[in-house]
């Protein structure tokens, strides 16, 4: 009797570990003031981003941090620069298509999707240009010219069915298209809407 209530104790502690580390990404995006953004991160826009179309902001609470998000257009480019709370440039993601991503690179994706997944769409997907600390203008520059380097990485999100049902997933690649991360994103939340 002991060691049964032993082993059901053990096995309740590591469920529960278990899903307090799962790679669900409890998300959520609200758009806010300029006068709310991090001073730090509008100093960095306003130097190195001109000629825009279109800025709004947006705070992202998400299961593990907060970031904040300015999304503008420039040359019929759509970018996303994300920043951490303190104004840190995170990343600097732009909007693209399929045809925009090496045709090597994107085979190796389009291979990951087929053996994980027995039904998939793409719903967004986007060339990441990572800030890894290094000089900000840099990869401000380098996102803006639209480079294809090897540091940068490619994040979908699709719709994907395995075993049971349609989730929403958001999975990262390297610039060879190598499989990097995956999470599972929760449907957006609309509590805005009333009936």
């Amino acid at each position: 009797m002991k060691n049964n209530l032993i082993k059901l104790i053990i096995a309740a502690c590591l469920f529960c570990f278990q899903l307090g580390h799962s790679q669900y990404k409890y998300e959520r995006e609200y758009r806010i003031l300029k006068s709310q953004f991090p001073a730090l991160a509008i100093a960095n826009i306003d130097e190195n981003v001109a000629d825009f179309k279109r800025i709004k902001f947006y705070k992202e609470t998400d299961s593990t941090k907060i970031s904040y998000e300015a999304k503008l257009k420039k040359a019929k480019l759509w970018y996303s620069i994300e920043f951490n709370e303190e104004g840190t440039l995170e990343d600097i993601e732009i909007l693209i298509k399929p045809t925009d991503v090496p045709n090597d690179t994107y085979a190796k994706i389009v291979a990951y999707l087929n053996d994980n997944f027995t039904k998939y769409r793409i719903k967004r997907l986007q060339q990441q240009y990572p800030s890894n600390n290094d000089n900000v203008d840099e990869i401000f520059k380098n996102a803006f010219q639209n480079l294809i380097l090897p540091t940068n990485n490619y994040e979908i999100v699709i719709v994907g069915k395995k075993d049971k049902g349609y989730l929403d997933y958001e999975i990262l690649f390297d610039a060879d298209g190598n499989f990097k991360k995956i999470r599972t994103s929760l449907p957006p939340n609309y509590d805005h809407v009333l009936y």
